[in-house]
């Protein structure tokens, strides 16, 4: 069953029944749904489809693509010596189908592409020099290295420049669909169950694949992480090897982002990772965030240059916090469920996904229709001028003339705003109207899973965000 995914199936659906040739790329993360999705779109419609084999030789990956158009109905040919001859092959098995629309999917094409192979030229040449000068035909090609995507296909500066006809972006699950995926398995988790699920697992369907009903989320995510022989006991390395062809770097700038919970610029970064300052570097940033492992954002007030970067990833953020160093207990997590170490993690991984549900927040403000964007601020204590020195993870900017100035705060039952919190939210308005000057209305807005508990000061507060609001 296909949960979600109406725009993506509604983009595929059009390529299909167009009149004209179509050639459509699918990119994403691992683990997000790319084949699923082109699967369960495209049902039995195939004239021909093949997997690369992960780490596979020239000669190996030639030898499967002819065993897969043997599969596909071309029996009487030799092995193809290059990537020429197999789509030469190809159009051979194309020519002599019978289908009104052929419909080719190409799936993992990273991994065909091996060194010294020529794939993506050959490539080029079937649907330049053939296939799109046709009106039947259907390529889609899916990739989970979305580095190789992205340079080869999807930006590609040669004879594939502007030939795509649609452009997939499949991003992770949101709370609601994922809600909807374990309805439709009949697990009964309540929604602050699921958000606690998603906290480690974010909105990777593969991931929740393996939730079993008549197990409490504890259990399942011992049996899932901490088992012995667990099925997810090295996704971390599968992930990034899967994900970059040489995942070395791009471990050293997430483990960096692991540690900083605020983010780091770009400065930042190359000092804590000690990797050279050069073009390399800013391509692998871009790399990490088109995948979803990072996100960048700017800081109020400061240029582009001195962006943020932030791990975005929860996988990757449970992983360094739980997983980097396995602990031997099989049920590690029903054993550690309220620790000081568990209850560490759960603020900046609630942090993640809100930040993941900003759309659903302004939904629930009531300004999905307002212009606004999105930033961070902080300034530096400065005594002589009255400023405490303050740091804000979420600010909407809202063209209304208003701010809804974001504290993200977990809990698993109603939050008390102490005196405190209230003397703290106060401050960080001072120091924001004081260090930049803007003439706007500041509206504390609090995102907490419960709501906010009755009290002297739960009155300061102009909005609040429960988990509700989140699956909307």
């Amino acid at each position: 069953m296909l949960i979600g995914r109406e725009k993506e199936q509604k983009m595929l659906t059009e390529a299909y029944r167009s009149e004209e040739s179509k050639f459509v790329a699918v990119y994403g993360r691992r683990r997000v749904g790319k084949t699923y999705l082109i699967r369960e779109s495209m049902g039995t419609h195939f004239t021909f489809q093949h997997t690369g084999d992960y780490g596979g030789k020239l000669s190996d990956e030639l030898f499967e693509f002819s065993a897969s158009l043997r599969e596909y109905g071309l029996t009487e040919f030799s092995k193809p010596k290059n990537w020429l001859e197999a789509f030469e092959l190809l159009k051979e098995l194309i020519r002599n189908s019978t289908e009104k629309r052929k419909v080719i999917f190409l799936d993992e094409l990273s991994w065909m592409d091996t060194h010294g192979s020529d794939f993506v030229m050959a490539l080029e040449w079937f649907w330049n020099g053939w296939a799109s000068a046709r009106k039947d035909i259907l390529l889609i090609v899916c990739g989970s290295v979305t580095s190789w995507m992205l340079n080869k296909i999807i930006h590609n500066k040669g004879g594939l420049y502007n030939r795509l006809s649609f452009r997939i972006h499949l991003q992770p699950f949101s709370l609601k669909e994922c809600e909807a995926y374990i309805r439709g398995r009949n697990i009964m988790m309540n929604r602050h169950q699921i958000l606690e699920c998603y906290m480690i697992m974010g909105g990777i369907p593969f991931y929740w694949s393996y939730l079993e009903k008549g197990s409490s989320l504890p259990q399942n995510i011992d049996r899932i992480f901490f088992a012995k022989d667990a099925p997810l006991e090295h996704e971390f390395d599968d992930l990034y090897a899967a994900s970059f062809k040489k995942p070395g770097p791009y471990i050293k700038i997430v483990s960096a982002l692991g540690k900083k919970k605020t983010g780091m610029t770009r400065e930042e970064l190359l000092q804590a990772t000690g990797m050279a300052d050069s073009g390399n570097f800013t391509v692998r940033l871009e790399e990490l965030e088109s995948c979803g492992f990072i996100r960048r954002y700017r800081r109020y007030g400061m240029k582009e240059r001195n962006a943020v970067y932030q791990l975005r990833d929860n996988f990757t953020l449970f992983y360094y916090k739980f997983l980097e160093e396995k602990p031997t207990d099989e049920h590690y997590w029903s054993n550690q469920i309220k620790t000081p170490q568990v209850n560490a993690w759960c603020g900046p991984a609630f942090e993640r996904v809100c930040l993941g549900h900003v759309s659903q927040m302004k939904q629930a403000l009531g300004i999905s229709g307002v212009l606004s964007e999105v930033y961070s601020w902080s300034c530096k204590e400065d005594a002589s001028n009255g400023v405490y020195g303050s740091q804000i993870d979420l600010m909407i900017l809202r063209k209304d003339q208003v701010i809804n100035l974001c504290e993200m705060k977990y809990s698993g039952k109603k939050f008390a705003i102490t005196a405190e919190i209230d003397e703290e939210i106060r401050r960080k308005i001072v120091d924001f109207l004081a260090v930049t000057g803007v003439h706007c209305s500041i509206h504390p807005t609090f995102i907490t899973p419960c709501g906010i508990a009755e009290g002297s000061y739960a009155g300061n507060v102009q909005n609040v965000i429960t988990t509700d609001d989140l699956f909307s």
